[in-house]
């Protein structure tokens, strides 16, 4: 997927206990897992839906429009589109050191926003993933429950089908980027900061990564081999899908040792494809379960917001 626009900026984040301030080059743009990875953990993801979600969810034709739709959002990139382009950057990826030097993050996008511009800084240099994922399941979760609705009055289902669809495949490459460790970092193509490791500072391992490596050498057998078993998410749907980030996040400097190895090059070794896989299959395993829990969040009746008032 496309990272944050080309530009220096001054990053501020926590490393060992201490504030530091830094001055980071941007590099340019990049995909997060390019074409061939969304297109894999969409169609697991897909593919492995339980048996007890709408049977329209698990035809063929769904499973490959929701396919397609695995890098959707990274097709609004072109210049041809700068408004759409500029909004929808930051909504592939968050900087977790930076948003958590802000403190707790709030569950609602203008109340993150509103942190950030106190703080004197930017959102769009920040990023604003967890928002986008959540607010693109609660579309999901409300026309499953509208599907519900029109299939009890004896409706026509079909045009919310196609919006239940579409949402499926829309929310996939969000929790597909959230999947991919250098995605939830400032650290997201080159170390930047103390680097007593020696880890590459150059601008290509993110591509290198996500690109070439996973076209080349991973499978979906042996991704599919990964993917755990369904299940219906417990809890707020935010706080879930955040854990699920900071999960993530805990394999970046893994991608940067592999890279100092040279486990990225050609067919790299087992391991590297193997943590790959993994990345690929949780990032599968997840939109599985969202789309999962939408479904049966949806069954629940909506609160009252005047009750108690």
């Amino acid at each position: 997927m496309f990272r944050r626009p080309a530009s220096s900026r001054l990053i501020r984040f926590a490393l060992s206990g201490a504030a530091l301030f830094f001055l980071a080059a941007v590099a340019p743009a990049a995909h997060c897992w390019e074409h061939d990875g969304h297109i894999m953990i969409n169609k697991l993801a897909a593919s492995n839906l339980p048996a007890d979600v709408p049977a329209f969810l698990r035809t063929p034709s769904a499973i490959d429009e929701i396919t397609y739709l695995g890098p959707e959002p990274d097709r609004w990139r072109s210049p041809a589109e700068p408004e759409l382009s500029a909004a929808q950057a930051p909504e592939h990826f968050i900087d977790m050191e930076l948003a958590d030097a802000l403190g707790p993050l709030p569950h609602k996008r203008l109340d993150f926003e509103a942190k950030v511009f106190a703080a004197g800084e930017r959102p769009e240099k920040i990023g604003l993933q967890p928002w986008e994922t959540d607010e693109v399941w609660e579309r999901l979760k409300a026309a499953m429950r509208q599907y519900r609705y029109l299939l009890a009055a004896g409706q026509d289902t079909k045009p919310v089908e196609a919006a239940i669809i579409f949402y499926s495949g829309w929310l996939g490459h969000y929790v597909g980027d959230g999947s991919q460790p250098l995605h939830v970092t400032v650290q997201y193509n080159g170390w930047v900061g103390p680097n007593p490791n020696g880890y590459t500072t150059g601008h290509q391992i993110h591509h290198i990564f996500e690109g070439p490596f996973v076209a080349d050498n991973i499978h979906a057998p042996e991704v599919q081999a990964k993917i755990t078993p369904p299940k219906v998410i417990d809890g707020d749907m935010f706080d879930a899908y955040v854990a699920y980030l900071r999960h993530t996040a805990t394999y970046v400097e893994q991608v940067y040792k592999f890279e100092k190895a040279g486990a990225f090059v050609d067919p790299g070794t087992p391991e590297s494809r193997d943590f790959t896989a993994a990345r690929l299959a949780d990032g599968a395993s997840m939109l599985r379960d969202m789309i999962y829990t939408a479904w049966i969040d949806s069954a629940q009746p909506v609160p009252d917001p005047y009750a108690g008032k």
